[in-house]
């Protein structure tokens, strides 16, 4: 398989050379070394993974100004449609999990008419999701070999060390006066744990198996990083998932020998007991609280999932549409009829991502989801070395947006075509 290389060329090599038609015979041979270099769409895919996932173009005016994200996708797309190589089709990725999504989607579109709110849905479906699960598509599809995919897992793990070490740089942690972040870049606190429990593993994975010192050294800075910033964002969702993910690694990361997984999450304690105040673990005892505002408030989480649930069972085919859980706050709530009398009623996000999947596309969106999830994960089976940190990132986020509104994010989407990638490229490793 190889290991991972550095986003740079050869001294005296090209980026790429263009692929020639590959004959039975030459075919196993031209696996072994399709992903020794980076080529172009690769690097557009990196690119779309840093501005999608990472928002580095909001960290980064100048980026924003040239609009990277939208250049990166429409010539990832591009590169993809002329790309000669055959180990680069789209009939590659079609499975269980392409097929899933494929249903999600025309399920949200089905959604659309009967929406709550159309203009929100279609928005929704048409100018944002589709987008990305077409990109989602394009990483999956775009991956010559494991080489490609440990550098696209590696560009994950850059995007969130990147995003990390600028929020740790430029905002207060005490900025609201409860000893957390407040609102980010395109992330609110919540959202940022998560991101950061999904790119731990990864960081874990490198220290061990990184190919040269300097990434191994990255991945050991990566992640005293990222236990700062997750410090700093005081999330309890994120806290529950990274004992989950940190669970996993110990008893589940048997791609790396037990003692260097000691040594990565006794890294992540020593970081976390170091930087934590008192009021950061005070929060934390909040979890198991009755006397928390998730269970007393009407604006808390248990509410706001009980009143999503009643919406899902009232519009159990179609939910009240897609993006529509706000609206639904503001119109279905028996909150709602407060407004009739001039008192204003905040129209909540889901804070969880599987009550926002059910109330807004019905008991047959909530499926598709979920088994869209399972799928990804069967689907890293049998994909080698990086099967344990892919699996450990998606579990992170599972169990993170538990607590969160990310049902049609791009993290998640990612993770899932890595996966599907993965899935791909470990098949023709054991045919060659």
């Amino acid at each position: 398989m190889g290991g991972m290389t550095m986003p740079f060329p050869a001294a005296g090599g090209a980026w790429w050379a263009p692929s020639a038609p590959l004959d039975d015979t030459a075919r196993a041979d031209d696996r072994r070394v399709a992903d020794r270099r980076w080529d172009p769409l690769l690097v557009c895919v990196a690119a779309y993974i840093l501005t999608a996932v990472g928002r580095i173009h909001q960290l980064f005016a100048p980026l924003e100004l040239i609009h990277l994200a939208v250049i990166a996708g429409v010539l990832a797309i591009v590169l993809f449609v002329i790309d000669g190589n055959s180990l680069r089709r789209v009939k590659d990725v079609r499975g269980p999990t392409a097929t899933l999504i494929a249903a999600f989607i025309f399920w949200m579109m089905v959604t659309v008419p009967t929406a709550l709110v159309i203009g929100t849905s279609f928005d929704l479906v048409f100018n944002n999701f589709i987008k990305t699960a077409v990109m989602s598509l394009i990483i999956a599809a775009s991956v010559r070999g494991v080489r490609d995919v440990e550098r696209l897992v590696f560009v994950y793990l850059v995007a969130a060390v990147v995003y990390a070490s600028v929020i740790v740089t430029r905002f207060d942690a005490n900025a609201a006066g409860d000893g957390r972040l407040g609102h980010l870049y395109y992330y609110d606190a919540n959202d940022f744990a998560t991101f950061v429990v999904t790119a731990m593993p990864l960081a874990i994975h490198f220290l061990y198996s990184g190919e040269s010192r300097r990434i191994r050294l990255f991945a050991a800075a990566g992640l005293v990083v990222l236990t700062f910033g997750f410090v700093w964002a005081g999330s309890r969702g994120g806290f529950i998932a990274l004992v989950a993910v940190t669970a996993f690694v110990i008893f589940r990361f048997s791609a790396i020998p037990l003692r260097w997984r000691g040594w990565g999450t006794a890294m992540m304690a020593a970081v976390l007991l170091a930087t934590a105040s008192e009021q950061y673990w005070e929060r934390m005892q909040t979890i198991t609280s009755e006397q928390d505002y998730n269970h007393t408030s009407e604006t808390g989480r248990l509410q706001i999932w009980g009143r999503g649930i009643d919406y899902m069972v009232g519009n159990p085919v179609l939910g009240v549409g897609a993006g529509n859980f706000p609206a639904a706050e503001g119109i279905l709530s028996p909150l709602a009829e407060r407004q009739q009398f001039g008192i204003g009623v905040r129209w909540n996000a889901p804070h969880n991502s599987y009550v926002q999947v059910g109330a807004e596309l019905g008991v047959p969106g909530l499926a598709l989801y979920i088994a869209v999830i399972v799928s990804a994960f069967f689907a890293l089976r049998h994909g080698g070395r990086l099967t344990p940190p892919l699996a450990a990132a998606l579990l992170g986020f599972v169990i993170g947006s538990v607590f969160l509104s990310l049902a049609y994010s791009e993290m998640l989407y990612t993770l899932i075509a890595l996966a599907v990638g993965l899935r791909k490229v470990a098949g023709r490793a054991v045919e060659c």
